[in-house]
């Protein structure tokens, strides 16, 4: 295949350049070429049925609605985790993520050689109405932010605490009702 032609689709190939930014090969049909216009800085991509390619740029995020948390790209809400009851221990899907406890348990943070999670996962932890809730660690380091102590916390009642994998084997954590 020579360089800027498009392949064949049904065994011929195609004489068109992709000459221009912007050119797009149509999947069906590739004697067809869509361009695209080039969007302007800091716009991004938005798919959209009624465009012949299928794209269009946007300027600003997308406002919120009834069935998204924020407004923005991607997902700018804390999605709930569903475990709202008894131990826990902290499972791959619960990045990002906050859990909402009811009664009183513990939820641990298992160790980095047991469950790599990558440095920058954030949990958020939420105490309900009469709820104690322990947020243990196995062999890797958590510190409480300020004074740097480590070891496990207690998270009260209308508690909120989040903690953050800061290396590899190091968490650090902070909130209120926090001990």
């Amino acid at each position: 295949m020579t360089a800027g032609r498009i392949p064949s689709v049904e065994g011929g190939i195609q004489p068109t350049l992709l000459t221009t930014k912007g050119d797009l090969i149509s999947a069906t049909a590739a004697s067809t070429v869509a361009r695209l216009p080039v969007g302007s800085n800091g716009t991004f991509l938005v798919s959209d049925s009624t465009q012949t390619t299928g794209l269009v740029w946007s300027a600003s995020a997308i406002a919120a609605t009834t069935t998204t948390a924020a407004s923005g790209i991607g997902y700018m809400g804390l999605p709930q985790n569903a475990t709202t009851t008894g131990a826990a221990t902290i499972a791959a899907a619960d990045a990002g993520k906050h859990i909402y406890s009811t009664a009183t348990r513990t939820i641990t943070i298992d160790s980095n050689a047991n469950l790599a999670l990558p440095v920058g996962t954030t949990i958020t932890f939420v105490a309900g109405s009469g709820a104690t809730v322990t947020i243990a660690i196995t062999t890797d380091t958590m510190y409480l932010a300020g004074p740097g102590t480590t070891g496990s916390r207690t998270l009260a009642a209308f508690g909120m605490a989040t903690a953050v994998k800061i290396a590899s084997t190091t968490w650090i954590i902070s909130g209120n009702g926090l001990t």
